[in-house]
């Protein structure tokens, strides 16, 4: 059986989990869930990372010891991850005896091959991201992630020939296109390599500075820097350095395997860790797969923002699935993404209640109301109905293809094609109209074959939604079939999955619709009427100006320019035009504006136009726009704002 290895970050745990915490292990327990479908003996492995400057600040803080506040904390991730659907096979601690025995073995080798030697430096050293950057690297003096100015430390400690390693590196780089995906990541990487000299890498923390932290083995004056301490967990948790020959052990059965990674690691994941791993003639994992960031109002989560974003109180407020639903469909994996409660509600409300949702509870009715809540025979099949199933094994294997390279927002955009087909299918073959002409056959036909479709959009949904589709599936009076590798060929190449006569649900309503708090405006004052003067001037009122706004505000607003290349009318609004805009982006979006009573479509390509690009995705009558194209009223008429630039030019 092939094996399939994935794990996440370990999780810093100088503070709660947030957002971004839940959005890499929810990936990571969905790839691993995608191929224990794809019959592979899937292992996922999360953790804490418990060592360093940023843990002892925070204990004192705290007024406990490091090692009670690093227990406290892992404790709460620990007990996170089950609440959010996800089923870690193992959880690491840098401060496990197991791991920081193999830290020491892996320290020692690097130093008995002369890859370790003891020097002098002078640094730009920032306490928040615990590493020393150089010149280069600082941007306006500032540390690049914290912004923040760096202090200057100048002290003896151990270094790792990370140098040596440069041009292999380099080169393997450049020989497996896909070892760091997105390609953006990989060309960053390369950026690194190419740009001069690497530095080597100070891998130690004098005792006198910092005394939490793994003892060199061969110095006990000083302790492992934490990310040479952190990295080595992948491997660590496979029981390596105990198991490193044994066949039949974790470590030969799971590595390598593949990391998942935020964008503000990529160094530390792209250049040291594989480095080392050379260092220790250990082969280097197969794929590092980064992420972007989830923005809240377009703004990086931050503590000191007060925006950071509780995964469990979002995910009870909307529901498990719902939520692990929106981070999958809403990012783009590789770029950043906004968050928003008016987000996951748009998004809830669009794809799963009014299109999945609203399908199982229609057909699924229908069924009841004409067929006794039992499955109809199939009988003979017209070309309609051959389109949707074609639609449907068509989406199927898109998704499938698309999940594997971790493109999972367009993997789930291919299976709603036939969700929404389905839909459409209900529509144009009336069952409702069939019942009351009496045609039976063709009515149980109709059902038969939205029934099995649905089974088989329910079964791919169950890595991203496991509780959903076990419930749709179980609905359809099936239960979670075996994951196996001819399971999921048996669902992706056959159209017949159900039994009929099987008695199933009569109803569902796994999607309700969501609605939006409304925050109650405070009851203005009374206020007394004075009698006014009796020959006070009548004057006119003023127009009502808009109020000011900061500087700052105006800066959020990304406007560019866009380059109409398509317009067409709203396929279900005469009032909407729909655009293919280019914004100097990978591929144009889709922008829906309310300007057809003005203009005409074919008047409109090939314009240059001003668009606001930060905006939230927003469904216009069933349309998804990606940007507001802006215009300028004057009386009776409009007029396209426009800007004699380059498509995706920036306007300040």
């Amino acid at each position: 059986m092939k094996s399939y290895y994935i794990t996440t970050p370990i999780y810093y745990v100088n503070a709660r989990p947030h957002l971004g915490h839940a959005y890499s292990t929810i990936v990571a327990d969905t790839l691993k869930r995608f191929h224990r479908m794809l019959g592979e003996n899937a292992r996922m492995q999360t953790g804490t990372d418990e060592h360093g400057d940023k843990i002892v600040k925070a204990a004192t803080a705290a007024g406990v010891s490091p090692q009670a506040f690093v227990d406290d904390i892992a404790g709460v991730f620990r007990d996170l991850w089950p609440r959010l659907g996800i089923e870690n096979d193992g959880f690491i601690r840098t401060t496990d005896p197991a791991h920081k025995k193999a830290v020491q073995v892996l320290l020692q080798r690097l130093y008995d091959k002369g890859d370790i030697y003891f020097g002098e430096y002078g640094g730009h050293y920032c306490y928040g991201c615990e590493r020393f950057y150089t010149e280069k690297e600082l941007e306006n003096g500032l540390c690049p992630q914290h912004q923040t100015k760096p202090e200057y430390i100048s002290e003896k400690n151990y270094f790792f020939k990370m140098s040596k390693y440069q041009d292999a590196l380099r080169q393997h780089i450049l020989d497996n296109p896909d070892f760091i995906r997105p390609e953006r990541y990989r060309n960053e990487v390369l950026a690194m390599l190419e740009g001069g000299v690497l530095e080597d890498l100070c891998i130690s923390r004098p005792k006198s500075r910092l005394t939490w932290g793994i003892e060199l083995p061969f110095d006990k004056d000083y302790v492992s820097y934490v990310w040479f301490d952190a990295l080595a967990n992948y491997i660590t948790a496979l029981g390596w350095p105990e198991n490193e020959n044994d066949e039949s052990g974790a470590y030969k059965t799971f590595w390598p395997g593949e990391h998942l990674v935020a964008k503000d690691i990529l160094k530390p994941h792209g250049i040291f860790w594989p480095t080392m791993l050379m260092a220790a003639g250990l082969p280097l994992y197969r794929h590092l797969n980064v992420h972007g960031y989830w923005l809240v109002k377009d703004t990086k989560m931050s503590k000191s923002l007060g925006n950071v974003v509780d995964p469990l109180k979002a995910a009870e407020h909307f529901g498990l699935d719902a939520f692990r639903y929106f981070l999958l469909r809403e990012m783009n994996f590789g770029s950043d993404a906004s968050y928003s409660p008016e987000a996951i509600i748009t998004r809830v409300n669009a794809d799963l209640a009014n299109d999945l949702g609203n399908l199982f509870s229609r057909v699924l009715s229908m069924n009841a109301k004409y067929f006794g809540g039992k499955i109809p025979a199939l009988g003979e099949q017209l070309e309609a109905d051959d389109i949707l199933s074609e639609a449907t094994d068509n989406g199927a294997a898109n998704f499938v293809q698309l999940f594997g390279e971790l493109r999972f927002s367009q993997a789930l955009d291919a299976l709603w094609t036939p969700i929404r087909a389905m839909n459409k299918y209900v529509d144009e073959q009336a069952p409702w109209a069939l019942a009351k002409k009496g045609e039976t056959e063709r009515l149980g036909t109709v059902i038969r074959t939205l029934l099995e479709n649905m089974y088989k959009v329910a079964y791919l949904l169950w890595p991203v939604m496991p509780g959903a589709s076990a419930a749709m599936q179980a609905q359809l009076g099936r239960p979670q079939p075996p994951l196996s590798e001819d399971a999921l060929n048996d669902v992706l190449r056959y159209r017949m999955h159900l039994r009929t006569g099987m008695e199933i649900a009569s109803a569902s309503n796994l999607f309700p619709r969501l609605e939006m708090e409304k925050e109650e405006a405070p009851a203005k004052p009374k206020k007394e009427k004075k009698a006014a003067p009796k020959e006070a001037p009548k004057e006119e009122a003023a127009p009502e100006a808009k109020a000011p706004i900061e500087f700052a505000d105006f800066q959020k607003l990304d406007l560019r320019v866009g380059h109409i290349l398509s317009a067409k009318q709203h396929p279900n609004a005469d009032k909407l035009l729909c655009f293919e805009v280019d914004l100097g982006e990978e591929k144009p979006r889709q922008i829906v504006s309310g300007i057809a009573a003005h203009f005409k479509p074919e008047e409109l390509a090939g314009r240059k136009v001003v668009v606001v690009a930060n905006l939230p995705p927003r469904k216009l009558r069933g349309v998804e726009s990606q940007g507001m194209i802006l215009t300028a009223e004057f009386g009776d008429s409009l007029a396209l704002l426009s800007a004699d630039a380059p498509a995706g030019s920036s306007i300040a």
